[in-house]
């Protein structure tokens, strides 16, 4: 990334100036008019530097020679820009100071003919880093709970994860995707519950064998609603669902067969979807295990005092430490699901050693990770520093709010088939495709399009989700993202695809819509850059649609294919296919597949 060359730079002329060191920012303008880079390192480095005179009086101990004095940070600008054009600095063609004290640069056609050619010779490697590099993270993420329906909440965990960790791996680190599942506890004791109430003999369950998956998996949703609803309206009821809480997790024969089978046709239906999403995972935790390990740490520190005892029950006491306090070994001696991610995060550890450990879930648990990973800090002090939670917001649609309780729930299935059926509606219409690609494409930019409308917003926030909006052609969409790129790529299967050099262009004159797209795609390493980082993929969604604005832009005022001047054509081909590869690059960061057709 240029930025990176241009700080040193910077920090030079700084010290050539005898001026103290300082943070040095670089920002691109709002207006392009005022450059492709701009910093106010000339505003800290004036407010610095007159710190310093006060604070030595007169006497600047960084400095070996006589310091020259400026009266403003606009004077001082000017001279760290003119000691910056000294340097001939290959990308650049134009320094300048404007308003309080901004430094402005603008890079050189050369510069952006040179990163179209490095796009185009890296191709999918392209906008990736070694920042990462010798990192180990482990995503945590979608933890869908056997007995229950995949709903919209895991349906999100996933995509964010998933994208979180191909940003990750774009900066070189080694990433291991992990899925944590509840296998017991009472939710699974209420679907039991269910299941005995609806299976009328032992041999049900063999007719149930004979049923569809998708309809295996409606008859626990429907039994666990049953569940639900009766634990909590009959008294009688929930002691028997207690009991059967004990016997799960002692693994009781009674009930071990309807256990195993529900369990069974929870995971396989999982594994459908994470296949249709994309996602493989490297480690699967499941609560039954990670609950005997956590059940044993906290009994083991219970002595040291980090836990205490009340009421028959093991508790972490929350508020000595500004939190709330919360119960880890329940008065029944089982292990609570804060006990359970204590045991996980130690599991995962013997598995694969992190340098960092990310759990993603919806921002409703947010206090009680609080309480889990402070006490975690207090176990184990290195786990409970490379362990972070990162939530995202709650998906709203219209509606209302989903339920497994009253078995109204909104699945993840329904929402992407509801997409896909969105966008075959538009397809048909259309009719520029065969059919037999018409099942596909929709299923391809109805994934888009949930994924992007998902992603797009800064997660933390919660999303109204609108179908017309998701499944649109226009707008910041996903569908127009893979639309645009569809549109580059058909424009390049007409025509041969000449060798690149950037000097072949040199007498080209560059019309406004061309340079805006070379001004934008440069960006692209630190938009990944900045994406991970922050761990915001909205930061990948909003360049890319800003490029796709571009090109469709110029698309739609210039010809490319029929273009008649000299080298032109061939240039503007160079274009499109720098712009299809970066929005190809990006689209796969959001976990996107980008069609070759549309």
């Amino acid at each position: 990334m240029f930025v990176d060359e241009l700080k040193p730079q910077i920090k030079k002329a700084l010290k050539a100036l005898n001026l103290p060191p300082v943070d040095i920012t670089l920002e691109h303008p709002a207006d392009e008019a005022h450059g492709d880079y701009a910093t106010n390192v000339a505003m800290t480095s004036f407010r610095a530097f007159a710190q310093a005179v006060e604070s030595h009086v007169g006497k600047i101990i960084w400095a070996s020679t006589p310091v020259r004095m400026w009266k403003d940070p606009w004077e001082l600008a000017g001279s760290i820009a003119n000691e910056l054009k000294s340097y001939n600095l290959h990308a650049v063609e134009k320094i300048d100071v404007a308003g309080p004290g901004f430094i402005n640069f603008w890079l050189s056609e050369h510069f952006l003919l040179e990163e179209m050619k490095r796009i185009l010779d890296l191709g999918e490697k392209y906008g990736e880093s070694t920042s990462g590099k010798g990192k180990n993270i482990l995503l945590e993420f979608t933890d869908p709970n056997p007995f229950k329906e995949f709903h919209i909440g895991h349906l999100y965990s996933n995509i964010v994860g998933e994208s979180l960790a191909r940003l990750l791996e774009a900066t070189g680190a080694t990433v291991k995707r992990a899925n944590y599942q509840g296998d017991v506890g009472l939710h699974v004791a209420k679907a039991l519950f269910g299941l005995l109430q609806i299976q009328n003999s032992k041999l049900q369950i063999q007719k149930w064998e004979k049923k569809t998956l998708e309809e295996r998996v409606k008859i626990l949703g429907r039994a666990y609603a049953m569940g639900a609803r009766a634990y909590e309206a009959d008294e009688g009821a929930k002691k028997e669902i207690e009991e059967l809480n004990s016997k799960i997790y002692a693994q009781d024969p009674e009930i071990q067969e309807l256990y195993n089978k529900g369990r069974e046709w929870s995971l396989e239906y999982f594994e459908t979807i994470y296949k249709r999403l994309g996602t493989a995972f490297d480690f699967f935790y499941f609560e039954r295990e990670a609950g005997k390990v956590g059940l044993e740490l906290v009994k083991q520190h219970l002595k040291d005092g980090i836990f205490e005892e009340s009421q028959g029950a093991i508790v972490f006491p929350g508020e000595k430490h500004g939190l709330h306090t919360r119960v880890f070994i329940n008065s029944q001696g089982l292990p609570t699901y804060e006990a359970k991610d204590l045991g996980l995060a130690l599991t995962k550890y013997q598995d694969f050693v992190f340098d960092k450990s990310i759990i993603i879930t919806g921002n409703e648990v947010d206090e009680y990770f609080r309480v889990v990973l402070k006490a975690l800090t207090f176990i184990n002090p290195d786990l409970g520093q490379k362990t972070k939670h990162i939530s995202h917001g709650m998906v709203r649609l219209p509606g209302g709010k989903m339920s497994s309780r009253t078995g109204d729930v909104i699945t993840g299935e329904w929402l992407l088939d509801e997409a896909k059926g969105g966008v075959m509606k538009i397809v048909r219409k259309a009719g520029a495709l065969d059919k037999g690609l018409q099942d596909s494409v929709a299923e391809t930019v109805g994934l888009g399009a949930v994924k992007y409308a998902l992603l797009k917003i800064s997660i933390g926030r919660d999303i109204a989700f609108d179908f017309k909006e998701s499944v649109s052609f226009e707008g910041s969409s996903g569908p127009y993202l893979q639309y645009t790129y569809a549109r580059a790529r058909s424009v390049l299967s007409q025509a041969k695809n000449p060798t690149f050099k950037v000097g072949s262009f040199k007498g080209i004159q560059l019309n406004a819509e061309e340079l805006s797209i070379l001004r934008w795609l440069y960006r692209y390493p630190e938009a990944v850059d900045l994406a991970a980082q922050e761990f915001a993929p909205n930061v990948i969604c909003g360049y890319l649609f800003e490029l796709a604005q571009r090109f469709n832009a110029f698309y739609n005022k210039h010809r490319i294919l029929q273009a008649k001047e000299n080298g032109v054509r061939e240039f503007r081909m160079k274009v499109t296919t720098a712009v299809s590869q970066v929005l190809s690059n990006g689209l796969f960061l959001l976990g996107i597949k980008a069609p070759q057709k549309m």
